[in-house]
């Protein structure tokens, strides 16, 4: 598990420490930070897989996890230093592992040559950030479509769905049959474990009596999808995704990666409730919460004040420990005509309530329109 990353001239933060719980949800205005610590990690992970990160070959900034530009782009624009480092610390298990990079942005290029490295272990390197346990889906996730792409590559090697979920349909084809890793996450309503009915059980808490249908084209490279809602032994037609609307086909790839990463995964998601409705959001916020309570970890940006709530819940019904979650607050203020960004930990207890005072801006914008309308 990742506990704790430090960032210092990168991007919007001068100097700044987060640390990770198994559950931690990014929140705050707009352009304050959330998605700049998403994409440092990815950064690390992109120039990992290029296998620059661990031979001393600097870091590219622009990749298929990610592109940040150039250098101008990654410095931190008050700069007093050109030098930009970045070190995390995991878990593994009986101990805790840290790396440290320092890159020098002296030169305007999406190349940063490495100035410095301390690599406390190798073992840093199997962590879930790095290995095929992980999972990460950004916002811009691809939206109905009658056919799908397939990559054997992605799916099978890499056990990946696409950072857009494009190849999360061709992952239901290959394991739908396979039983989903973590049985606690067996929906209460359904027997057996396969991934295939676990997905269509969750789907179902979306729309209810959801059941999806996958169909492989082996030589187009591309696997079709279809909807059917079930209403007690009615089975209706079958639908195709682009006359359905977006809320299910945003949703699927992020039930897809829940229900079938193992103990020790890492998930990033951002704005898993793109498209869907209140009720819906709130489920999801609770899934993830018992996901992260049995050993994946959850590393989520949301706007949604339905998901927030929906892990309140799950502390309040004692699915997830206080000490497994962290509730992060991105903000920021004009100090010494500089604006600064930081972040503030919310603290919560077992009944779900925020132990100090909450930040303006954080969830409240129901009670300042209620105000208005009284």
């Amino acid at each position: 598990m990742i506990q704790q990353i430090s960032l210092n001239n990168f991007k919007c933060f001068e100097d700044e420490t987060i640390d990770f719980a198994p559950l931690t949800l990014l929140t705050g205005l707009n352009g304050m930070g959330k998605s700049t610590v998403i994409q440092a990690l990815l950064l690390l992970r992109q120039n990992h897989e290029l296998g620059l990160l661990q031979n001393d070959r600097g870091i590219l900034l622009n990749g298929d996890l990610v592109q940040i530009g150039n250098s101008r782009d990654l410095l931190y624009q008050y700069f007093e230093s050109r030098k930009i480092e970045v070190r995390i610390i995991v878990d593994e298990g009986d101990k805790e592992i840290s790396g440290f990079w320092k890159w020098d942005a002296s030169a305007d290029s999406d190349i940063l040559p490495l100035k410095g490295k301390s690599i406390e272990n190798d073992d840093v390197f199997n962590s879930s950030l790095f290995n095929s346990n992980f999972h990460y889906l950004n916002a811009e996730r691809i939206g109905p479509r009658v056919y799908f792409e397939t990559s054997n590559f992605k799916v099978i090697n890499q056990n990946q769905l696409g950072i857009r979920g494009e190849f999360a349909v061709n992952y239901l084809s290959e394991y739908q049959k396979d039983k989903i890793p973590i049985e606690e996450l067996k929906h209460p309503d359904t027997e057996g474990s396969t991934l295939y009915e676990q997905v269509n059980a969750w789907l179902s808490e979306i729309r209810p009596g959801t059941r999806i249908d996958v169909t492989s084209n082996i030589d187009m490279s591309l696997v079709g999808l279809s909807y059917q809602f079930v209403g007690g032994r009615d089975v209706g037609n079958k639908f195709r995704p682009t006359n359905v609307g977006f809320g299910l086909s945003f949703f699927l790839p992020v039930i897809v990666a829940i229900l079938s990463s193992k103990p020790g995964s890492l998930l990033l998601l951002e704005n898993p409730e793109a498209h869907l409705h209140p009720m819906g959001q709130a489920r999801i916020g609770r899934l993830l919460a018992l996901a992260a309570a049995h050993g994946i970890q959850v590393i989520l940006e949301t706007h949604s004040d339905h998901i927030i709530n929906g892990v309140r819940v799950a502390l309040k019904e004692g699915l997830i420990k206080p000490e497994e979650t962290k509730f992060l607050f991105f903000t920021g203020e004009v100090i010494e005509d500089q604006f600064k960004n930081y972040i503030l930990d919310l603290e919560i207890d077992r009944n779900g309530r925020f132990m100090n005072e909450l930040p303006d801006g954080f969830f409240d914008e129901w009670d300042r329109q209620l105000t208005k309308l009284l």
